[in-house]
């Protein structure tokens, strides 16, 4: 079936809008494993219900204030595309349909600045350190704030961890297999600075020479999922400049959302002159977790004792970037650890950047359903190759259940005879 929107009047981007619609052939497939569907319950917000919102918004048949609200509770998870048997790029829908809808919405003054604070705070660290060392202290007080005010302070430690600069270039003490360039977040390097510790410390291991470039920034993928497009490209511009492509290996990644978001230039870029360098930054991001199993991971000795590990696939490792085996191929190379898998592992736990920022009810409960699945397995651990999900879990998993760890985090303590 064909559809009538006008790509060309939505600039280079309305291609792959139009694509994305009329590849759609409202199968059903995309229901099960949609987290908001699964909470809601309604056809709108179900991936391929917002493809018809979307599209008719695009063709003018339908205001955009109506379509905005089943929109707004995508977490952009694109678990429907993993599902999906007709190939629907959801991803090239969801976030241009956001970019062209952000100028001609409107929003509450408490809306602008809440979003506002998110942009210019969070994709900067030491702006982040600053925000957040507040909330910390927020937080004693939080019974007497507002709910919108008390509910993000729930994800914050008691105290956030020291600071740990990172070095300009690391070597390796013995030949040189690789040489590779790490991408050092955002918000991670405040809230979870042992994730780069023990990605250079395992990167190291293998081999690898790693550069850390300083003029590099936010991946973009923080704006770019929430429709502030110009935003994005900027920050795109400037990594593309950071970063040199060409004298690397891999770009390496090791925040799921981050490198969804480092595949996505290609498209953020389009049509503009930046676009096959874009391509060629894209094709050379690697996970962490994919590059040292590509490249070949030397198991550590065995473990002390036995150790369960329960694997929580973050959405943009596994249905934004394709990456399922290899972290479970690390983590099932440590002699005396046992790996343990959850229920509905294609559901989101509800972080998705800022969305349990801007939709804390579904959130909370999509939080509450991957807790459960997770507890359910009686590991001692949960891994997780994502920032955000950590957060997550760790704001709703009891205190006695698994404990949430980065995946290369568990690792790095293996190798270091720390479990």
């Amino acid at each position: 079936m064909k559809h009538a929107i006008p790509a060309a009047s939505f600039g280079p981007l309305g291609s792959p809008m139009a694509q994305a619609v009329q590849t759609c052939v409202h199968c059903g497939f995309c229901l099960p494993t949609c987290p908001t569907y699964q909470v809601l319950g309604q056809e709108m917000d179900s991936p391929r219900g917002r493809i018809v919102l979307m599209k008719e918004v695009l063709e003018g048949t339908l205001p955009l204030a109506a379509a905005l609200p089943h929109v707004d509770a995508c977490l952009g998870c694109l678990a429907c595309e993993t599902a999906c048997p007709s190939g629907v790029s959801y991803r090239d829908l969801i976030s241009p349909f956001r970019d062209m809808a952000s100028a001609r919405r409107e929003r509450s003054t408490f809306e602008q600045l809440k979003r506002f604070a998110l942009l210019q705070t969070l994709p900067h660290p030491w702006r982040a350190r600053i925000a957040l060392s507040l909330g910390v202290l927020a937080k004693k007080f939080s019974r007497v704030l507002p709910r919108a005010l008390r509910e993000p302070l729930a994800f914050l430690p008691a105290k956030l961890p020291p600071a740990s600069p990172l070095a300009e270039r690391y070597r390796p003490e013995g030949p040189v297999r690789a040489r590779v360039a790490l991408l050092s977040g955002c918000v991670q390097q405040v809230l979870a600075p042992e994730i780069n510790d023990a990605t250079l410390f395992l990167l190291l291991r293998a081999g690898c020479e790693v550069l850390v470039p300083r003029a590099q920034g936010c991946c973009g993928a923080l704006a770019w999922h929430v429709g502030e497009g110009g935003l994005a490209r900027e920050q795109a511009v400037q990594n593309l400049a950071a970063f040199p492509v060409e004298s690397v290996d891999a770009i390496i990644t090791n925040a799921a959302g981050c490198g969804s978001g480092l595949h996505e230039y290609p498209l953020i870029l389009r049509g503009t002159p930046l676009e096959e360098p874009a391509k060629m930054f894209a094709a050379k991001v690697r996970d962490a977790s994919q590059f040292l199993h590509q490249l070949g991971f030397q198991a550590p000795p065995p473990l002390a004792a036995p150790v369960t590990v329960a694997m929580q696939d973050a959405c943009h490792l596994a249905h934004g970037q394709g990456v399922r085996s290899a972290p479970r191929a690390l983590l099932r190379s440590v002699p005396g650890l046992q790996l343990r898998e959850i229920a509905d592992p294609e559901l989101c736990c509800g972080s998705a950047g800022t969305y349990n920022i801007d939709q804390p009810e579904i959130a909370a409960e999509l939080g509450r359903r991957k807790a459960a699945t997770i507890a359910a397995t009686g590991a001692d651990f949960v891994a997780s190759g994502n920032i955000g999900c950590l957060t997550q879990l760790a704001a709703h998993l009891p205190s006695t259940g698994p404990k949430p760890q980065h995946t290369l985090v568990l690792l790095a303590r293996t190798c270091r005879g720390e479990l």
